[in-house]
């Protein structure tokens, strides 16, 4: 059964098979890992580069890259060894964080999407954005992105408005 994990070598191979299926299937491979993509694609492929990915990913519950970034936490879906998507959870809303991106943000491999993956990690990610002290997560989506609205929608999420092409979303995080 798929899980919410932290980043971990142990993914290597299945990682690299979900970036060639955004990169066959035509996405951006940018939803995986955002700006990262460009910085660590380049070393990625050997494990030395892979693991300092990991590293880079763990650290950020810690300390943000960027004085304008807040802490996140990355967490990877996986069922055993295989990569299935990932999702962050961002402590805190930044000011361009409350417009656009929310605290939480999450992509699922083209070969495991439309089986439920993104709701139930979007589920899992509840309580811990919980644990955070986080009582309501601000989580946004594209305005034509239907299967991302349905997720949240599935996920208790109460829409607020539309800014700037992204609808916003409310979803409270327990009791």
């Amino acid at each position: 059964m798929p899980r919410l994990t932290s980043p971990d070598v142990r993914f290597h191979a299945s990682f690299l098979a979900a970036v060639r299926e955004f990169t066959e299937t035509d996405l951006d491979a940018a939803a995986l890992l955002g700006e990262d993509v460009g910085v660590y694609a380049r070393t990625w492929e050997e494990p030395e580069g892979f693991a300092a990915l990991v590293d880079m990913l763990l650290a950020e519950t810690e300390r943000p890259r960027r004085p304008d970034w807040v802490e996140m936490t990355n967490l990877w879906w996986a069922e055993d060894d295989t990569f299935l998507g990932r999702l962050s959870i961002r402590h805190r809303l930044s000011p361009y964080l409350l417009e656009f991106g929310g605290h939480i943000g999450y992509a699922v491999r083209p070969g495991a999407r439309r089986r439920g993956q993104a709701t139930a990690m979007l589920g899992a990610a509840l309580p811990l954005c919980r644990h955070l002290g986080i009582d309501r997560a601000l989580v946004t989506c594209d305005t034509d992105n239907i299967a991302s609205r349905k997720v949240i929608e599935a996920n208790g999420g109460e829409f607020e408005d539309q800014r700037g092409g992204k609808l916003r979303y409310w979803i409270r995080t327990g009791n």
